[in-house]
């Protein structure tokens, strides 16, 4: 795009914005160095990237980029054979492979979002790896970037004898500072280096005294800085020392740069890899922080749909920006905005071209979900007083000059900006040109945006097919601007009723008003009463949105209790059924004992009269009756059972008609509390279901679930619901092994192997899961701390796998 719409769109200040959230400076220069293009494959790509990385920042587990060194120009230099880094570049080159190594790790860790880590993959690829390296240069060089002392032993041992000979010559020289004379002596004075060497400062008139070579004067001439003869001895061994001392390091640092150079390639891919994460990570910084949206690409001539779209400069400054939306058919190809000044529509166009710029860049723009921006070839601007004293051009001959290129330059596929359109001339010379330019570019299908003034401008809608007014709405009794942009209907100055409102004398007012052309008083009194239909409609609007929403709580309050009756009529039913049963069965347990009771008193009483005989017919007799009376109280209880069991299988949850109908066990249904995911309704409660999603059963409020309509996605087979008083057989075992599982997969396992022990009768139940990092220990044993089956429960002894083994004792 070229420079100048660049320009006065501000993209620069825009992009500045975005970059001061990259952690480094490199970071910071990639974002600055961004420009619109109209490569669609790239925005795209880079679209998806900064979504996945806004993914990533905002996950639980969230990533935030590691120091950038700015190693660009030691890597350039590292290529040349025989350079050696120093120890400061070093440091940037381990900080670098740190860097690379941590991020890569990152990117690939199984606990971030699987969808961020597929889209960013790409990066690992480019990310070096390379610990053995880092430790090197850890051994050699210390965070300070100076050579370590241990870095060898011969650097050890001469460091050592070169603080020794340091010590040794400064107690020489502070004996020969106390040797002098008081007069000879400078006062405070103390031993210090001179062109690398070491002296004492002395009068001039003591020179002759201490002898020796003079290294400094001061700047008066009467201090002298001395090596005393003495002293040169111990200085020149210094000397020595440190050129070992150098030679040394010199020797190690060309080391550890020739174990680098061979990766020099590699270094330079991960440090370009980092920065452009950067680069993302200031992206998605600013799309979290300023509520952006993805925007869709389209052709140029396919229209605009802009969602509550906000100039993002305002927003930066934390200024109030109340959003506008904008849509634009494919065949109007041009927007003339009309309205009072301070009415925001220079910064509705600026926001327009600033949108469009920034989208082509790669960068999040502050729009609203379903925004729809064409892919642009090009962006002219003419906005603001461009006059010029250096060239000669006044705002009038500025402005014809910004025409005259966007009408020699701009294509179908381009988007223009004028703002004051036909201002700075005559008014009516003025709208003859501007509508004349209005026509060229409609007509050559240029997407154009234009603010005006002149009421002249506001007929060229009927005039010309694919213009269409629009106009920024203002308050007409407080005379503020609202910034709500109204497509369709043109804007009305209201320039009599501010200067009314400033106190301009009525007499001038009046004669204003007379001096109107009749047609131009018409036009405006039209303009209001469209205004003015416009409001009641919106507020009709807002009262049928608020019976509509206030019917629809209606009916979901009404759809709720309905619910809440149901189920207590279906509670209560059970309640009573169970209870029945229950007595049922124990009248059958009291019947045959009384029948027992009764038989034996007439065996009895048939033996002493009768005899054997007649009391053996008379037991047939009674055993008869009892199976008769225990088929009755069983076939009672049979009844009750079945009809329990079919509560149970019949039982649902109403969520409403409005939103799925009932749902039942087993059903599909949609959970919106989990972004829409599908789940299997796995048990039914008062205030709730219980949904199978991933693995994971949850538990949902009635108002979060919907039955699913989606098509070709069967009901999952494997889950099944025991009905009432039928659980599934598990295995009983007395020991089960969790070593290598996740938390959720543990407490599941368990818990079915704890149910199991218990129906077999088992005592004891070991639980093996690891020594580790104790984790799993944990959470076992707050899984049997709460479980009311688990008596009690202790660590393993030492035959029995010690910290690694929990033994639960159950009741």
């Amino acid at each position: 795009m070229n420079a100048h719409a660049l320009t006065v769109l501000e993209f620069t200040r825009a992009l500045g914005v975005v970059a001061a959230r990259a952690p480094s400076a490199l970071g910071s220069a990639h974002v600055l160095a961004l420009r619109p293009t109209t490569d669609r494959t790239w925005l795209e790509r880079e679209q998806s990237r900064v979504t996945a990385m806004r993914a990533l920042i905002s996950f639980d587990v969230a990533w935030a980029p590691m120091v950038v060194p700015d190693a660009g120009a030691a890597l350039a230099r590292l290529r040349l054979e025989g350079t050696t880094w120093t120890g400061a570049e070093l440091l940037q080159g381990a900080t670098l492979l740190a860097s690379s190594r941590r991020t890569r790790d990152a990117l690939t860790d199984a606990r971030r979002p699987p969808a961020a880590r597929a889209v960013l993959a790409p990066f690992t690829e480019r990310l070096m790896s390379s610990a053995r390296e880092e430790d090197a240069i850890g051994k050699i060089v210390g965070d300070d970037g100076d050579v370590r002392d241990d870095a060898s032993p011969l650097l050890r041992r001469i460091r050592r004898e070169l603080r020794g000979a340091e010590a040794d010559l400064v107690r020489l020289l502070e004996r020969v500072v106390s040797g002098l004379e008081a007069h000879q002596r400078v006062l405070d004075a103390s031993v210090t280096i001179r062109n690398g060497r070491y002296v004492i400062p002395v009068r001039r008139d003591a020179r002759g005294v201490v002898g020796g070579i003079v290294h400094d004067t001061s700047g008066s001439g009467q201090t002298l800085f001395v090596e005393p003869p003495a002293a040169i001895e111990f200085g020149n061994r210094i000397r020595e020392l440190e050129s070992d001392e150098s030679g040394e390091v010199e020797r190690l640092l060309g080391e550890a740069t020739e174990r680098l150079r061979p990766l020099q390639p590699e270094m330079l891919r991960s440090l370009d890899a980092l920065v452009e994460l950067e680069s993302l990570y200031a992206r998605a910084s600013f799309a979290r922080d300023f509520a952006c949206h993805d925007a869709s690409f389209a052709d140029a001539g396919a229209g605009v749909r802009l969602v509550e779209a906000r100039h993002p400069l305002l927003v930066a400054q934390g200024a109030d920006v109340v959003p506008f939306d904008l849509e634009l058919q494919p065949e109007q190809r041009t927007l003339l905005l009309s309205g009072p000044n301070t009415g925001g529509k220079t910064v509705l166009l600026k926001a327009v071209g600033l949108t469009a710029a920034l989208l082509q860049s790669g960068v999040p723009v502050t729009v609203g979900e379903r925004s729809v921006m064409p892919l642009f070839d090009d962006v002219f601007a003419d906005v603001g007083d461009e006059q010029s004293i250096a060239a000669s051009l006044s705002t009038f001959s500025a402005h014809v000059h910004n025409i005259g290129e966007i009408l020699e330059r701009a294509t179908p596929q381009s988007l223009v900006l004028i703002d004051e359109l036909g201002s700075g001339t005559d008014p009516q010379e003025g709208a003859s040109l501007g509508g004349a330019v209005l026509e060229a570019l409609t007509q050559r299908g240029t997407l154009t945006v234009a603010t005006t003034h002149l009421g002249a401008l506001k007929e060229l809608a009927t005039e010309v097919p694919g213009v269409v007014n629009g106009s920024l709405q203002f308050d007409a009794e407080r005379l503020a601007p609202t910034y709500r942009l109204t497509v369709g209907i043109p804007g009305r100055s209201f320039g009599l009723s501010i200067a009314r409102r400033l106190g301009l004398p009525a007499s001038v007012l009046a004669r204003a008003e007379e001096r109107l052309p009749r047609a131009e008083r018409d036009y405006e009194a039209l303009l209001a009463d469209l205004e003015q239909r416009s409001a009641d409609l919106a507020v009709r609007e807002r009262d049928v949105t608020e019976l509509r929403e206030t019917a629809a709580e209606r009916v979901a309050s009404l759809a709720e209790r309905e619910g809440r009756l149901r189920a207590r009529e279906r509670s209560a039913e059970k309640d009573a059924r169970d209870q029945t049963r229950r007595y049922l069965l124990e009248a059958r347990s009291e019947v045959d004992a009384a029948i027992r009771r009764v038989r034996e008193a007439q065996t009895a009483a048939h033996e002493k009269s009768r005899g054997a005989a007649t009391g053996a017919a008379t037991g047939t007799a009674l055993e008869e009756a009892a199976r008769a009376a225990r088929r009755a109280v069983e076939r009672l209880a049979g009844e009750q059972g079945e009809r329990l069991e079919a509560l149970e299988h019949e039982d649902r949850v109403d969520v409403g008609g409005l939103v799925g109908g009932e749902v039942r066990l087993g059903d599909v249904v949609s959970v919106a509390t989990l972004g829409g995911r599908l789940g299997t309704v796995a048990a039914l409660r008062e205030d709730g279901v219980v949904v199978v999603v991933g693995g994971l059963k949850l538990s949902v409020p009635v108002s979060a679930v919907t039955r699913s309509t989606a098509t070709g996605r069967p009901r999952p087979a494997e889950i099944t619901v025991p009905t009432w008083g039928d659980f599934p057989e598990t295995e009983a075992k007395s020991e089960i092994d969790v070593r290598g599982m996740r938390a959720h997969e543990v407490e599941e396992l368990v818990l079915h192997a704890v149910d199991a022990a218990v129906r077999s009768d088992l005592k004891l139940l070991r639980i093996i899961h690891g020594k580790g990092t104790g984790a799993l220990r944990e959470r076992v044993g707050e899984m049997l701390q709460k479980d009311s089956r688990v008596t009690g429960f202790r660590l393993g002894a030492w035959n029995e796998g010690g910290s690694g083994v929990t033994v639960a004792e159950l009741s």
